[in-house]
């Protein structure tokens, strides 16, 4: 039954891209960020279902006119040369035909973004494409926080089978960065009980990353905690109200998470902190060695035997900054850096010019919680491998749209009525029913 269910909503998706292409967007971000095939037991599980979405949405592409040149901001443009760079990094990397699984999983992420660039332009599009990017998070984590909630927190949460965020600790990441978008949408809703199911949600977000143990998301958790108290209005508030949760989660779960958290302090003693370290000066020296960085795979034993101080550590980078960097070389990692900075920017930007204009105020909240997600991505990314994942991309696509749709004026070309939403001041009421008009013969 769950078999056929996603496959009905694959299949039902695709046929509505070749007429509306953001359609397809949207269904490839489902697939892409939630996997819900990995969750069948059946045909599902391996069917091409990301291949029908991608194939269709290009299609639809093609065939509409619905579109425009994805080029709308400097975040862009890094983010293509990104995509080039890291090309050219695998093509004269150690093992190219190795990497290419990798490359291609990487590029098939990248190009839909690219398409999302060219087919979404409107507040429908910015609110739908969140609902979808940090729904399909939320329902995973509102699962796995009442797993934690019943266990009480024995039990690690793991992600979807076979995906970016399958490890408890990348998992943690996503839905960490997830709370945010959600935060975005519950202050756009008017309904008061859809307003109070989020906060549930968010609630049960926040267990189900502390119940994988990820002592990455905790600093996420905690840097994200720490920026909205600084730009806060009522910090005594917020900052009482922190004071006050934080004991209460602490109690709340076990010793073996307690001995987790507190080993950050004891890296020394960690095998798995070790490991990092032995990654980030593998990466670290080869990128003095390797100008185009080595590929896709720097954990190789030959490496590490020539670049770290602890050879018999072979570990993955687990870090954003250090997987680029031995992936891709220095101009790898000024790329990927420059992505995060020019969308931290034109976030900032919608935070200061959206706040100004009544038409456009959900965009300064939308500015501001990005760059919220964007403070976790890179406060937790720091240990943590998920440069390539798409939901970071998706936030600089809702930045860049947003912004774009704030510079052209967007809300004189759209319906004013949105049921169930905040709407523009002064034009949230419904349209006129117009009557047909008679025509007699």
């Amino acid at each position: 039954m769950r078999d056929i269910l996603i496959i009905s909503i694959v299949f039902a998706g695709a046929f509505a891209a070749l007429r509306q292409p953001w359609i397809g967007v949207m269904l490839w971000t489902w697939l892409s960020i939630m996997n819900p095939h990995r969750y069948s037991y059946g045909f599902a599980y391996d069917a091409p279902v990301a291949a029908i979405a991608f194939c269709a949405t290009i299609l639809g592409l093609i065939i509409t006119k619905d579109r425009t040149s994805p080029f709308k901001a400097g975040a862009v443009t890094m983010f293509v040369m990104f995509m080039v760079w890291i090309s050219l990094s695998t093509a004269f990397g150690l093992d190219p035909a190795d990497d290419y699984w990798q490359w291609n999983k990487v590029m098939k992420v990248d190009a839909m973004i690219i398409v999302a660039l060219m087919l979404l332009h409107s507040r429908k599009h910015i609110l739908a494409l969140t609902w979808v990017a940090a729904g399909s998070l939320a329902l995973l984590g509102a699962k796995g926080g009442l797993f934690t909630l019943m266990t009480g927190g024995n039990f690690r949460v793991w992600g979807p089978p076979g995906s970016f965020i399958e490890d408890n600790n990348e998992f943690a990441l996503s839905l960490v960065m997830a709370i945010p978008l959600l935060r975005f949408l519950q202050m756009q809703l008017l309904n008061r009980w859809g307003r109070h199911v989020l906060s549930l949600v968010m609630l049960l977000c926040v267990a189900a990353s502390l119940g994988s143990y990820s002592r990455g998301a905790l600093l996420a958790i905690s840097a994200m905690a720490v920026f909205l108290w600084w730009n806060g209005k009522n910090k005594p508030v917020v900052g009482m109200i922190l004071v006050l949760l934080v004991p209460l989660v602490i109690a709340f779960m076990p010793d073996a998470w307690m001995g987790r958290m507190s080993s950050i302090g004891e890296y020394q003693e960690d095998d798995s902190s070790m490991g990092r370290i032995s990654a980030w000066w593998n990466a670290w020296n080869i990128a003095f060695h390797y100008p185009f960085g080595v590929g896709f795979n720097a954990a190789r034993p030959e490496l590490f035997a020539q670049y770290s101080p602890y050879p018999d550590m072979v570990h993955a980078a687990h870090s954003i900054y250090f997987q680029v960097l031995g992936n891709h070389g220095f101009i790898g990692l000024f790329l990927f850096l420059s992505i995060w900075l020019a969308t931290w920017s034109s976030a900032g930007w919608l935070r200061t010019h959206s706040a100004r204009i009544p038409e456009a105020a959900w965009c300064a909240d939308l500015g501001a919680m990005c760059q919220v997600c964007l403070v976790g991505y890179a406060v937790g990314g720091a240990f943590l491998s998920l440069a390539y994942f798409d939901l970071p991309y998706n936030v600089m696509v809702l930045v860049v749209v947003a912004r774009v749709w704030v510079q052209t004026r967007g809300w004189e070309r759209e319906a004013a009525y949105v049921p169930g939403w905040k709407n523009i001041p002064g034009l949230a009421r419904k349209p006129p029913v117009v009557a047909p008009v008679k025509k007699y013969v």
